[in-house]
């Protein structure tokens, strides 16, 4: 309390006694008992307003003890059971949990991790992928401030996501990796990849490569298998030893159906070999007798032209060939989508053949386009011209109906250069992207789609997209995102297929060990796309005739349902409305394949390494007495003694009130009972 505030008080109180006995003195009769009580009761009352009105602060300090967090996390992957390891890890973490030394130091935290991480204290050792340095990456967001030594109880082995063996340079935690697994290395012949196109086209070959790999000390001979049912498609001889322990076949299959083939690759085991399901792989190719041909029209070269071609032809079913201006004249008609980049007045007669053959185009406009050229020559919209440039964000439509699109996190990506102006549709459009500038949204559109006499028409309103592309592989390491994205769009407008009110999106076949997702649409009569309905997919397995009902949910735009609770086999499928008869129907195949079950040891050299890395200590499930001693011991990770301060005004405290009340009442009581009043 400062001093200023002391002197305030004293003077209250001095104010407060000269006012009581000012009010209760009687000169001839002095102070009576009873006066003496109202003068106290007067004094109280008065000094407790004075003091509301100085507000005096005073000062809380509280000692708090913080513990250390202890980090456990648990593979949940179904490579723990594959390797007879689950009984022991639910051991060693219920041991844990309950040690009192632990709970004594530490504050525990239980996480498991896998396809997904979560916290959680239950496992069920089920999930079909591994993604370990995933967990290190949302740990270090959770203890970023925080003392957290990491227990992960692990066989180490990874199927997809960045090498967690480096990891380190991001979590700065000391992790004690506790090895689950086998140690001894048996000998093992499997496949170890088996690279095949998604589609193949009627009446060509397919390519297929393969990758054997052998661990051993002895010569083998075996044989290369590739079936299709009962019919052996492909066989070849092998022979491997310790040395030459890799062998690449590539082989190529006739594709002489239309429809989803599905084959088996198998190396023929060796004699006692422990891990006999890594020596078979399924594989499928969806054969097509149509490919989807796209012309790219450009008079001048900018990068934007090989985004979009590598985009396009990232799908097998879609082919891309460049023209200027006039050679794409005489050749309109062998396209199914035409893309103009960035049209002039040199471009008149191939609008005006776009015009006549009713053909579907895509255009896009960018600081070099003539925009009086396209104003004149193209109906539906006019550009305000202003000579001048801006650059736009994008900002997704959510409300977009023609077909689902994902968002692939559109506001981190650079933003386009574009004409400064406003855009003037004369005609309906669907805007699957509008312009931002600095976050703040134009509501003008930079991607539309529009219809007009039974045409598809796009338009981008900006160039340098290259760099979408570039920005999307930088955050998900993968073009496939954006590819995805421009191939929904270039799907959409090659097609002159009519509306229809329900819309299912779904793969030919899926691999067993990834997720399973179909997802619908329903618009209502206007072809609006409608919340209010409520959609079931009838499932049938095709061999067991065994029938499955799963309600889709509205997620975003689009209705979805996760069916990768099924196992491999072959389905149809009927997506159904429930408030009006409308139905789609369609067939999967899901391709046996556990990727968790290709593993026969534990990764004990990269979990070694980490835990140097991160200057903890390694130990195997198997002889873990020294664990807990290890962490109770390390004074590294000691309680920290905190004191938190608080300013608590005298306002706060409510007894002052109670008391002003009290003190008021008691002094009138007492002179009404004595007839004072």
């Amino acid at each position: 309390m400062q001093t200023e505030t002391l002197i305030y008080i004293i003077l209250a109180g001095i104010a407060a006694t000269l006012l009581a006995i000012f009010q209760y003195y009687n000169k001839k009769k002095g102070m009576s008992k009873l006066n003496m009580l109202f003068s106290f009761l007067r004094f109280l009352s008065i000094f407790s307003i004075l003091l509301l009105l100085i507000n005096p602060k005073f000062e809380q300090v509280r000692l708090v003890v913080k513990k250390p967090n202890l980090v456990i996390a648990i593979d949940n992957s179904s490579s723990i059971k594959h390797l007879n390891q689950d009984v022991q890890i639910i051991n060693l973490v219920e041991r844990l949990s309950n040690n009192k030394d632990l709970n004594d130091k530490f504050n525990i935290d239980l996480y498991t991790f896998g396809e997904l991480f979560k916290a959680s204290d239950s496992t069920t050792f089920s999930e079909n992928q591994t993604n370990i340095n995933s967990a290190f990456k949302q740990l270090s967001q959770i203890y970023r401030e925080t003392t957290a030594p990491t227990l992960i109880v692990s066989d180490g082995n990874q199927t997809y996501g960045n090498d967690y063996q480096f990891a380190t340079s991001t979590y700065k935690q000391s992790i004690y990796p506790v090895i689950a697994g086998d140690t001894v290395t048996y000998t093992d012949l499997k496949i170890q990849q088996l690279n095949v196109n998604k589609y193949a086209y009627l009446k060509n070959r397919f390519p297929v490569e393969t990758i054997l790999v052998y661990n051993g000390n002895n010569a083998i001979n075996s044989r290369f298998i590739v079936t299709r049912g009962n019919t052996t498609v492909y066989s070849e001889s092998i022979s491997l030893s310790k040395q030459d322990n890799s062998k690449v076949i590539n082989f190529t299959l006739p594709a002489n159906g239309v429809g989803v083939g599905s084959y088996k690759a198998t190396i023929v085991p060796i004699d006692n070999e422990k891990n006999k399901i890594n020596n078979s792989k399924n594989f499928a190719v969806e054969v097509i007798d149509q490919k989807t041909k796209i012309a790219i029209v450009s008079d001048f070269s900018h990068p934007d032209l090989g985004a979009f071609k590598k985009s396009i032809e990232s799908n097998e079913q879609r082919s891309v060939v460049f023209f200027n201006s006039k050679e794409i004249i005489s050749q309109v008609n062998d396209f199914q989508l035409i893309i103009i980049n960035q049209p002039n007045y040199k471009f008149k007669n191939l609008f005006e053949a776009l015009e006549k053959e009713n053909k579907n185009h895509f255009t896009v406009i960018g600081t070099k386009t003539d925009l009086n050229f396209l104003n004149n020559n193209k109906p539906g919209f006019l550009n305000e011209i202003t000579n001048q440039t801006e650059s736009y964000q994008a900002e997704l439509n959510t409300s977009y109906t023609p077909f689902i699109v994902d968002n692939i996190d559109f506001g981190s990506f650079p933003p386009l250069n574009s004409n400064y102006g406003q855009v003037s549709f004369v005609i309906p459009f669907e805007s699957i992207l509008n312009k931002s500038i600095n976050g703040i949204s134009t509501n003008e559109p930079l991607l539309v789609t529009y219809e007009t006499n039974g045409r598809r028409e796009g338009v981008l309103f900006g160039e340098n997209i290259w760099q979408w592309r570039a920005q999307s592989y930088l955050n998900n390491k993968s073009f496939n995102q954006f590819d995805d994205f421009i191939g929904k769009l270039v799907q959409y407008l090659a097609s002159n297929k009519t509306k229809n009110r329900l819309n299912v999106h779904y793969e030919s076949f899926y691999n067993g060990s990834g997720r399973i997702i179909i997802k619908a649409e329903f618009f209502d009569k206007n072809y609006v796309f409608d919340t209010r309905e409520t959609l079931n997919i009838s499932v049938t397995d095709n061999i067991s005739k065994e029938n499955k009902t799963f309600p889709l949910i509205l997620k975003n735009n689009n209705f979805q349902v996760d069916l990768s609770s099924l196992p491999p086999s072959e389905y149809s499928f009927t997506v159904r409305a429930t408030n009006e008869n409308i139905a789609k129907s369609g067939s999967f195949q899901i391709l046996e394949y556990n990727v968790e079950q290709q593993f026969l040891n534990a990764n004990v050299t990269k979990l070694q390494q980490l835990a140097t890395n991160s200057g903890g200590k390694s130990y195997f499930i198997d002889n873990t007495e020294g664990l807990v001693n290890d962490l109770v011991n390390d004074n590294r990770f000691v309680s920290i003694q905190k004191s938190d301060k608080n300013i608590i005004p005298l306002i706060d405290w409510k007894y002052l009130l109670i008391i002003i009340a009290l003190s008021l009442g008691l002094e009138w009581f007492i002179r009404k009972y004595n007839g004072l009043i």
